[in-house]
Order: structure tokens, then sequence, then C-alpha cells
């Protein structure tokens, strides 16, 4: 497959499930509710996005930095809320 049809299909990956998390966070910040949200999920959630980034910059693959290092800041934020707001 040519390069530049794998990085498009990999930035259209990256939006989509880096853009799933907002509707998420919004809900909770505007609720002030986390009490449905699964503490340990999201713990290992971001541990698991967190060595995807690491991945991605051994690999020096945009997609992958961009898409993870932005849904870190969005699922350690949430987790932020879950904690703050139970």
């Amino acid at each position: 497959m040519p390069q530049g049809i794998t990085e498009l299909i990999g930035f259209g990956a990256a939006i989509l499930t880096t853009t799933a998390y907002i509707p998420q966070f919004l809900k909770v910040w505007k609720s002030r509710s986390a009490r449905d949200i699964s503490r340990r999920m999201y713990i290992m959630l971001c541990t698991g996005v967190l060595l995807w980034l690491v991945y991605g910059l051994l690999l020096d693959s945009l997609p992958i930095i961009l898409a993870n290092g932005v849904t870190l800041v969005l699922t350690l934020a949430i987790l932020f809320l879950k904690v703050r707001h139970g």
C-alpha cells in the first residue's frame, strides 16, 4: 500500500479514536459525577495509552504520537475528574 494512504488511514484512525473520549469528558465535567466510571479501567487505559505513545515515539510515527498524546491527556483528565468527583 502506498505510504500516503497508510498515513491517511493512520490519521483517520487517530482522529476517530481520540475524539471518542471527548463526549465522556464533557459529560463528567458538566454533571460533576463520575460514579459510573471504573477507576481501575481508566488507570489501565492510561497506562496502555502511555505505552502506545512511547511506542510511537520509538517508531517516530506521527499518527501514533499525536493520537496517543491527545488521548492520554483526555483519559488522564477523565481519571482526574473520577478521583475528584467520585
